[in-house]
């Protein structure tokens, strides 16, 4: 977990968070709302248990990948299994991936909240090069149907963002940020 790397102690919650898309909503705004959301209702499960203005700093982030089709874009959900995998492999060859990662940091009433954007550039896959990749490494759950932190990056041409661990899913440089604006040492 990329949250292990600063050292502290923390535990995690799984939220219970509608993820479904709105109508004309756009990834990056999708990443924030669901980030939010997520906070919020950790927080909310936080302050029933610890009273009303729980110290707990609650961190929620989500991850949107889109595929830029021309008409708009396309959100790369997490593939599920190995065809849908395929294709969405398929689409990204030789093309250019955008992964918004958004971050919201609560605790009691104070808020922050960052926005990340991540470009990858996939090299030119064929058939081959996906299935054995696939066969390697397995990522029916991550969005794009790779796992950067691993094997992914063999899939890879270049990669343009300011915080390579947003594209793992946290982004830990703003992260550091929020955690030393609310007073703890990292």
């Amino acid at each position: 977990m990329a949250l292990e790397r600063l050292g502290l102690p923390f535990s995690c919650r799984a939220p219970e968070v509608d993820e479904h898309e709105l109508a004309g909503e756009t990834p990056p705004g999708r990443a924030l709302r669901l980030a939010r959301a997520k906070a919020a209702a950790v927080a909310a499960a936080v302050a029933a248990v610890a009273g009303e203005q729980p110290t707990a700093i609650v961190i929620g982030s989500d991850q949107v990948a889109s595929l830029d089709t021309g008409e708009g874009a396309r959100i790369l959900h997490k593939p599920g299994n190995r065809a849908n995998c395929l294709q969405q492999l398929r689409a990204m060859s030789g093309r250019t991936a955008r992964f918004d990662t958004a971050l919201a940091v609560v605790q009691g009433r104070q808020l922050i909240e960052h926005a990340d954007v991540t470009l990858v550039r996939f090299r030119a896959l064929d058939d081959a090069a996906i299935e054995s990749y696939m066969d390697r490494e397995p990522s029916f759950d991550c969005a794009g149907g790779f796992k950067c932190e691993g094997l992914g990056v063999t899939l890879f041409e270049s990669v343009e963002t300011r915080d390579p661990t947003a594209l793992v899913g946290l982004p830990l440089i703003a992260l550091c940020a929020a955690l030393r604006r609310l007073g703890v040492g990292v």
